[in-house]
């Protein structure tokens, strides 16, 4: 049985030219509606931006891979982390990412109601997400991938079952 995406506001960025000087961008609010009607999208959610294995691994394979999850009638792929707009918007420009799409959820608020927040307070992180991915389809979540070990305070760091041919590799299995 499928579940349905929870309502969520995001708090993100977007540039608009008509506002001039260093700082071209304002405030928009996108929703969870807006983000997944009439669309198939693959979601992975990560601990932190800059983070190691965020950053060396899974953002930039889900970056190479893009056009294979396109073949595979995927409409989008959007990179989830509790971090706000500022710190996704530089962490995207550090890693070239052009075509994954980084959502931040600052407030953990879309985090909170997939069931997956958690202290991470071990490592000085506060609250952010446990790593997990899916695929939803028309707000519908089709196929959830979670990592081994969720806990508040985990030791460890699994990347076993959301990596990017993981989840392309079900997709293609799905057909």
């Amino acid at each position: 049985m499928n579940s349905l995406i929870p309502n969520a506001i995001f708090k993100t960025r977007v540039r608009n030219e008509t506002l001039g000087g260093d700082n071209p961008f304002e405030w928009r609010d996108v929703s969870s509606e807006e983000l997944f009607e009439n669309k198939r999208v693959v979601v992975f959610s990560l601990p932190g931006a800059f983070t190691p294995t965020c950053s060396t691994s899974h953002l930039p394979r889900f970056e190479q891979l893009y056009d294979e999850f396109r073949a595979e009638g995927i409409d989008d792929i959007i990179c989830v982390s509790v971090n706000d707009a500022f710190v996704m918007y530089r962490w995207g420009l550090s890693q070239k990412a052009e075509k994954v799409r980084l959502l931040p959820d600052g407030n953990g608020e879309f985090t909170r109601k997939m069931g997956m927040l958690v202290e991470k307070a071990n490592l000085g992180f506060g609250m952010r997400s446990w790593r997990y991915a899916m695929v939803v389809n028309d707000g519908e979540i089709e196929k959830m991938f979670v990592e081994p070990g969720f806990s508040d305070n985990a030791r460890d760091d699994p990347f076993t079952v959301t990596d990017a041919d993981t989840i392309l590799a079900w997709l293609k299995d799905a057909h």
